[in-house]
C-alpha cells in the first residue's frame, strides 16, 4: 500500500470514526479496497454496509441508480464517501438515504491542488484513482446540509462532516 494512503487511513479513523456510535447504520458509498468495512467490523459495528459499482462489497450497485439499490429512503445514520465524489456528484442521493440529522463524511482532493494528488499517484506515494477526476469541487459548504467539520488536509485534500 502507498504510504501516503496508509497514513490517510488511519489519521480519517480518528477524524471521522471517533465519537461514531456503534449503533448506527452505515452506508458507505465507494468501498473499494474493503478497509473501512473491515474496521467497522473488527470494531463492534454491526449496521455497515458497503456499497460499490464492482468488487467484493457488500452490494453491488450505482449510488446514482436509487430505485435499483435495496436501500429506503431515509434508512442510514451515517454515509461515508471518501474519495467519490470527485467522481461523481452524489450529494441529491446522499440526502435521500440519510435520516434527518444523519452525517455525510466526505474527503476529496482540493481542486487546485489535484494535479499534486496525480504527481503523487505517479510516483507511488498515492493509490492510483480508479477513474477521472471530473466533478472535482469545494466542499467547504454542501447545499442541502450544514457543515460540521471541514478542514483541508495535507495542503491537497479536503475533509467534510455534514448534518442533513
Amino acid at each position: 500500500m502507498p504510504l501516503l494512503t496508509d497514513i490517510s487511513r488511519r489519521k480519517k479513523i480518528d477524524y471521522f470514526f471517533v465519537n461514531l456510535p456503534k449503533s448506527a447504520s452505515i452506508l458507505e458509498i465507494g468501498a473499494g479496497s474493503g478497509w473501512v468495512g473491515t474496521y467497522f467490523r473488527t470494531n463492534g459495528y454491526k449496521n455497515y454496509i458497503g456499497l460499490d459499482l464492482e468488487g467484493t462489497a457488500d452490494v453491488i450497485g450505482d449510488i446514482k441508480n436509487v430505485s435499483s439499490l435495496p436501500f429506503k429512503s431515509n434508512q442510514f445514520d451515517v454515509i461515508i464517501a471518501f474519495e467519490v465524489i470527485e467522481h461523481v456528484d452524489l450529494l441529491e442521493e446522499c440526502r435521500f438515504f440519510l435520516k434527518e440529522g444523519g452525517l455525510l463524511m466526505l474527503t476529496t482532493p482540493f481542486p487546485q491542488m489535484d494535479w499534486m494528488c496525480y504527481l503523487f499517484e505517479k510516483i507511488g506515494l498515492n493509490q492510483k484513482r480508479t477513474s477521472p477526476h471530473c466533478n472535482l469541487t469545494n466542499i467547504k459548504k454542501l447545499p442541502g446540509f450544514s457543515t460540521e467539520k471541514y478542514n483541508i488536509v495535507g495542503f491537497m485534500g479536503q475533509w467534510g462532516i455534514y448534518r442533513k
